[in-house]
């Protein structure tokens, strides 16, 4: 446990009070540890678990953590393939709710949640470069979550952000994230709708000059990446005119940059590759193919 302690004393000073990953060994970087992350909501931790592990391991880490002066209180979490996850606060007072900072901005997250805790700590560098380029721009933001894209374009000085999700609790959670932030107003709307079938509704507020797309990388019933994505990247060309651009995100350690670059080629040929955006450096990667992809797009014509 050593090297998890030594890592986390290394990041938590780094995140000067905002929330960020504190230990990512998911990335293959940590030998022995690639089941464990942990999560920073000051002055909270979260501690993910993606295989079982003996119950003195989990003390042990349990016990490691609590040597860590800035931590008040650790989630542990586990999440073994085909069961439910299972999630304890191990020691301290952490809340169901709370409030935490990234970039400078607010959101509403729950440490205690069995699943994520409404704030996906890898996109923070999709969400900054948003935030700086998003000024004047009419924004549409797919699977929008908990809206956290369209908090930082407001914050940015978008004129308009559309936000689209089918959860119903996620996009409320996202009115709350612009009222923390002092966001409400006419420049943003909420459509909890089911996108497939709500394509007419979506391209009456465009056409638009900067689209996100971060789906869930495999949520059946939902969106399944290998047959979904294609079905909106073949819309772009309808929701945007000459100069638009396009965040595509994607998530799935199996499919690598060029399962989105070719899909981007045959459904929108009109759309030329700029740049892949790098990831946060908390969430180090041996191989980055496996990592986070979040590409962008500009149409040409």
């Amino acid at each position: 446990m050593q090297q998890v302690l030594t890592v986390v004393k290394q990041q938590i000073p780094l995140a000067m009070g905002e929330s960020r990953r504190i230990f990512h060994g998911r990335g293959h970087c940590f030998p022995g540890f690639e089941h464990l992350v942990i999560d920073w909501f000051p002055p909270y931790a979260v501690a993910r678990l993606y295989k079982e592990v003996e119950p003195e391991w989990v003390t042990e880490l349990s016990d490691t953590l609590k040597s860590v002066d800035e931590i008040e209180g650790l989630v542990i979490q586990q999440r073994s393939r085909g069961k439910e996850a299972q999630q304890n606060v191990a020691w301290g007072s952490v809340p169901e709710q709370m409030n935490t900072m990234e970039l400078g901005l607010f959101y509403q997250v729950k440490p205690q949640r069995n699943q994520n805790s409404g704030l996906f700590l890898d996109m923070r560098e999709g969400r900054k470069w948003v935030m700086h380029n998003a000024g004047g721009k009419r924004v549409l933001n797919l699977f929008s979550y908990t809206c956290a894209f369209s908090v930082a374009a407001l914050a940015g000085g978008a004129d308009q952000v559309v936000n689209v999700d089918m959860s119903r609790g996620a996009i409320n959670t996202g009115r709350e994230n612009h009222l923390l932030n002092g966001l409400e107003g006419d420049r943003v709307k909420f459509l909890a709708y089911d996108l497939f079938r709500s394509w007419k509704r979506v391209r009456q507020y465009g056409p638009y000059d900067l689209i996100v797309i971060d789906p869930p990388s495999f949520q059946p019933g939902s969106f399944v990446a290998e047959k979904d994505y294609r079905k909106v990247i073949r819309r772009l060309n309808e929701l945007t005119k000459e100069g638009g651009q396009v965040l595509a995100c994607h998530n799935d350690p199996k499919n690598g940059t060029e399962f989105l670059k070719n899909l981007m080629l045959e459904e929108c040929p009109d759309f030329k590759f700029v740049e892949r955006l790098k990831n946060p450096e908390d969430f180090p990667e041996a191989e980055p193919e496996k990592s986070l992809k979040v590409l962008l797009y500009v149409r040409e014509n």
